[in-house]
């Protein structure tokens, strides 16, 4: 046990301080640079390794076998961002007649926009925010060029359609890339405000004006969200989502006004508890620079001490992948938590005990889950 928990620590030590302090890298041995490669693929990182180690001119100074390992993730990634490009090239031309709003969210807007969360990371599909009254419109024109709905049963279909945020995913027949069309951020029956209005009216047009990202503090704001309250029972949270809000608040923090800025809006969308956890391990685990007195303001809106003391145990159990070979059974416990917590948030108990046992039922039944094509790339490098 003593020795599980010890080769525990030591890969979260590993995984960190690649992240923070890549130039240590260099002086790692064998055995470190074996398990630190099992944990960063397992969190999906080995691209933003490479990345680090790259600009930093230092992928000819680790051991020959680890450069192959990262370099076969960097051809991954090209690989997806060419996809991706050409799928939002294929969606605006399929949706060039229409005249609405279109927002490019998370990893394709990183893309697109040149953000820094775009250096070395994995992608999968393309997320896409419209106005709720396009939705349907959208929807049929983008089946009529080309995509198709995914199989689904009756059940699921009528969760989407009916208290989600965003319709059933729809593949393209030749290409079988994916998009995920949203009409808000949070599922309407969630207890947090998820009016999508203030989103449209702050977003920033793109080269061509019909496709826009979200505005910088939106952004950081989405991706919290997305952290925090969509989480996997299996996966937990997802440390790269993490690292995408570390790389935008190290970049727009730059820009004046950004800061004082950031409470406020996180007041507007109703998104203060997702910014307080975000911005508290962030900071904790990957020395994001945060000022003082944006932690100061947003102390308000902490949770009560018992909440706020088991959260703090929870989240880096829950966010961090963990050893390959030692398991913890206080991390799956601490996913499953944060699981239930974030569905206790999407929706009403009598809905949320509904929905539960339907999945429940599903997994005892076998049921096997979507696989992305990102996880399918990632297994074969």
């Amino acid at each position: 046990m003593a020795k599980a928990a010890s080769e525990r620590l030591r890969a979260r030590r590993l995984l960190l301080d690649a992240l923070k302090m890549p130039e240590t890298l260099t002086a790692l041995s064998l055995a470190d640079w074996e398990l630190l490669l099992r944990v960063a693929r397992r969190a999906r990182v080995l691209g933003r390794l490479e990345s680090a180690l790259d600009n930093a001119g230092l992928l000819g100074d680790i051991p020959p076998r680890a450069a192959a390992h990262l370099r076969a993730a960097r051809n991954v990634i090209a690989h997806r961002k060419t996809l991706i490009s050409w799928e939002v090239n294929r969606l605006f031309w399929a949706l060039k007649e229409i005249d609405a709003p279109l927002i490019l969210l998370k990893g394709t807007a990183y893309l697109l926009a040149d953000l820094p969360p775009a250096q070395g990371r994995i992608f999968a599909d393309v997320d896409l925010l419209v106005p709720e009254e396009r939705i349907v419109e959208i929807e049929e024109k983008l089946v009529a060029r080309g995509w198709f709905k995914t199989e689904i049963d009756p059940y699921d279909d009528r969760y989407y359609r009916v208290w989600m945020h965003e319709i059933p995913p729809l593949r393209h027949r030749e290409r079988g890339t994916e998009i995920d069309i949203h009409h808000r951020l949070l599922p309407k029956t969630s207890h947090l405000a998820s009016d999508p209005a203030p989103l449209f009216a702050a977003a920033r047009p793109l080269a061509d004006r019909q496709l826009r990202v979200l505005a910088p503090a939106d952004m950081i704001l989405h991706a919290l969200v997305h952290l925090f309250l969509e989480g996997d029972p299996d996966e937990g949270l997802r440390l790269r989502d993490l690292l995408d809000v570390h790389d935008l608040l190290c970049h727009h923090g730059q820009e004046p006004g950004f800061w004082a800025s950031l409470v406020p809006r996180a007041r507007v969308l109703g998104f203060q508890r997702p910014l307080f956890y975000g911005l508290h391990h962030a900071q904790g685990l990957l020395g994001t620079p945060v000022p003082p007195d944006v932690l100061h303001d947003l102390e308000g809106e902490a949770p009560a001490w018992p909440i706020r003391k088991l959260m703090n145990r929870l989240i880096p159990l829950a966010l961090l992948p963990g050893h390959p070979d030692h398991p913890s059974r206080q991390a799956t416990l601490a996913r499953w938590l944060i699981y239930v917590r974030a569905h206790w948030l999407r929706m009403p108990p009598g809905l949320l005990i509904r929905h539960l046992s339907h999945k429940a039922w599903l997994r005892f039944r076998g049921r096997r889950k979507r696989v992305d094509l990102a996880q399918l790339d990632l297994k074969q490098q």
